[in-house]
């Protein structure tokens, strides 16, 4: 099976992104349109329900280096989150199952779906946040 270069890769993510991802809990896209290495990417996650997330909007960074999706990006909250897994100083997820086994196949999206669960999990969903609209 041959291999999907870099870009035709983050191409392809960045249409998904941009029609929109099932039930609108999560999305995604370029930081910057201009962007031609499209490196830095922002992330949305709508917190689940029946949680301390509830109804608050998380804002997310990625940066996919040159051998995404071979290795997985960086990711980090800029909206702070008190979540097991995510450096309180600065936001970097440290310890997600998707990115600590990362699979050429995973997407940006499957990193924002897995931190949405990971939101509805019983270590994660009854931890006090920090006030809305705080960021790192």
């Amino acid at each position: 099976m041959a291999t999907v270069p870099r870009n035709f890769r983050l191409l392809e993510e960045l249409e998904k992104g941009e029609k929109g991802i099932g039930d609108g809990t999560i999305s995604y896209g370029l930081s910057d349109g201009d962007d031609l290495m499209m490196s830095n990417w922002h992330g949305t996650i709508i917190g689940p329900g029946n949680t301390v997330h509830e109804n608050r909007i998380y804002s997310l960074r990625f940066v996919c280096g040159p051998d995404y999706p071979d290795k997985p990006p960086t990711v980090a909250f800029a909206s702070k989150v008190n979540m097991s897994g995510v450096n309180q100083t600065n936001g970097k997820v440290e310890k997600l199952a998707c990115l600590d086994a990362w699979k050429r196949n995973y997407t940006l999206e499957t990193i924002l779906a897995e931190l949405r669960r990971e939101m509805g999990s019983p270590s994660n969903r009854k931890l006090p946040q920090p006030a809305e609209g705080s960021n790192f």
